[in-house]
C-alpha cells in the first residue's frame, strides 16, 4: 500500500517538474480559483438564476420562468409590488434611479473625502516626530470600532434635543430641525461617518505604499534643490498612485454595498436609500420579492463591476508609465 502511493506520489512530481513555469504557477492557483468559484462565483450564479423568476408574494417563493421581466419592471418603474418611495415625496423619479443615485453619490462623495483625508493622515503616520505612536492610535481607532457602536454615536451625536452639534448646525442653516427625519440631513451624516471610519483604511493602504518609495529619490531631489511641493508632485504621488488607486477600488466597492451604516446611524432605509436597501425592501417588505431581490442585485453586481474596470485602466495606465506593465 505504501509503495502504490509512493509510487504515485513520485509521479505527480515528475508531471510537475516537467510542467513549464505559466502552467506550474495555474496549478498553485488551482485552490484560490475552487474557493473563489464557491463563495464568488457560485452566490453570484444563484442570483442571477433567481432573477429570471417571477414572485409568489402569498409564499414568498419563485413563480414560473420570466425571463427578463423583473429587469423591465424595475427599469420601467411598473413593478405595482415595489416599496413606495423611500427618498423626499418630491423627488419624481422611478424607485430604482433614486436608489441608485443616491449610492453613486454616496460613494463619490464618502471615497474622496476618504482618499484626501487618508493622505494627510498616511503623512502624519509616516513622519518623524515625538508621540507619533499616540497619533498613529488615534487615527487608527475609528477604523477598530463597530459599526452598530459607530452607528450609535453618530446617532447621538446629531439626535435633536441632546446632540452635541445638532444646534450649531441648525443656527448655521445647514441642518434642519429634525436632522435624522430628512433626506439631505440624514445623508450628510452618513457620509461623515463613513469618512470618519474608512479614512484609517485609507491611511493604512496609502502608508505601505509611501513606505515603499525609494529614499535616494528624495536625496537626489535635495541636492538638485527640489521644493517640498516639487518633490510631492514629480516623485511621492507619481509613485504612491497605483496603491491610491487599489486604496480607493477597495473603497468603492464598499461604499457601492453600503448599508450597515445607514441602518445603524439613521431612521434607516427610509430616508437615505442605497442599492443594498432596496434589495432589503424587496426580500423583508410586506411582500418577499425574492426575483426582484435578486434583480436589483445583479444590478449591483454590474455597478461594481464597471467601476473595477475603470479603476483598473487607471492602474494600468499608472504602472505602464512607471515602466511595471
Amino acid at each position: 500500500m505504501s509503495s502504490g502511493s509512493d509510487g504515485v506520489l513520485s509521479g505527480l512530481a515528475t508531471w510537475t517538474e516537467n510542467l513549464s513555469e505559466q502552467a506550474y504557477a495555474y496549478l498553485l492557483l488551482v485552490p484560490a480559483f475552487l474557493v473563489l468559484l464557491l463563495f464568488a462565483f457560485w452566490p453570484l450564479a444563484s442570483a442571477i438564476r433567481m432573477s429570471f423568476f417571477a414572485d409568489v408574494i402569498a409564499s414568498g417563493q419563485l413563480g414560473e420562468f420570466s425571463g427578463l421581466t423583473n429587469y423591465v419592471q424595475l427599469l420601467t418603474n411598473t413593478n405595482a409590488l415595489a416599496p413606495a418611495a423611500f427618498v423626499d415625496p418630491s423627488f419624481q423619479t422611478p424607485i430604482l434611479e433614486q436608489a441608485l443615485f443616491m449610492t453613486i453619490l454616496f460613494a463619490v462623495l464618502s471615497v474622496t473625502g476618504e482618499t484626501l483625508l487618508g493622505f494627510l493622515y498616511a503623512m502624519l503616520m509616516k513622519a518623524e516626530y515625538k508621540g507619533r505612536r499616540l497619533v498613529r492610535l488615534l487615527i487608527i481607532l475609528p477604523w477598530a470600532i463597530p459599526i452598530v457602536i459607530q452607528g450609535m454615536i453618530f446617532f447621538l451625536l446629531f439626535r435633536p434635543g441632546y446632540g452635541l452639534l445638532t444646534e450649531p448646525l441648525q443656527q448655521l442653516g445647514i441642518f434642519s430641525n429634525l436632522p435624522l427625519n430628512t433626506t439631505f440631513d440624514s445623508f450628510v451624516i452618513v457620509t461623515v461617518a463613513d469618512i470618519w471610519k474608512t479614512s484609517a483604511f485609507m491611511a493604512l493602504l496609502i502608508l505601505a505604499g509611501l513606505e515603499s518609495v525609494n529614499q535616494d529619490l528624495y536625496e537626489v531631489a535635495d541636492v538638485m534643490g527640489a521644493s517640498r511641493w516639487q518633490r510631492f508632485r514629480y516623485i511621492t504621488f507619481p509613485l504612491v498612485f497605483p496603491v491610491l488607486m487599489v486604496a480607493m477600488l477597495f473603497r468603492t466597492m464598499g461604499a457601492l454595498r453600503v448599508y450597515g451604516i445607514i441602518e445603524s446611524t439613521t431612521v434607516g432605509c427610509s430616508t437615505v436609500p442605497s442599492m443594498t436597501c432596496l434589495v432589503t425592501q424587496f426580500m423583508f417588505g410586506s411582500a418577499s420579492l425574492y426575483g426582484s431581490a435578486a434583480a436589483v442585485s445583479v444590478l449591483i453586481a454590474i455597478v461594481v463591476g464597471l467601476f473595477i474596470m475603470v479603476y483598473l485602466g487607471f492602474i494600468r495606465r499608472s504602472n505602464q508609465s512607471l515602466g511595471l506593465a
